[in-house]
């Protein structure tokens, strides 16, 4: 069975969002005070959070994940 929610990420963690594009290009947005802006949790694809690592989440959306 496919996991509908993802688990919560924890923002303050985050300092870069890495949007990948469907037609291959990279959005890349500096997380300082924007963490209002996105909720990934409501967006169908695939999330990498590597946050803990490098301070970076990927988001790739449905159709390029």
């Amino acid at each position: 069975m496919k996991k509908i929610f993802s688990p919560s990420i924890d923002f303050k963690n985050v300092d870069t969002l890495i949007y990948h594009l469907p037609d291959g290009p990279a959005l890349s947005v500096n997380m300082n005070n924007f963490e209002e802006l996105f909720d990934l949790e409501m967006e169908i694809g695939e999330i990498c959070d590597t946050s803990d690592i490098d301070g970076v989440v990927h988001f790739f959306p449905k159709g390029n994940a």
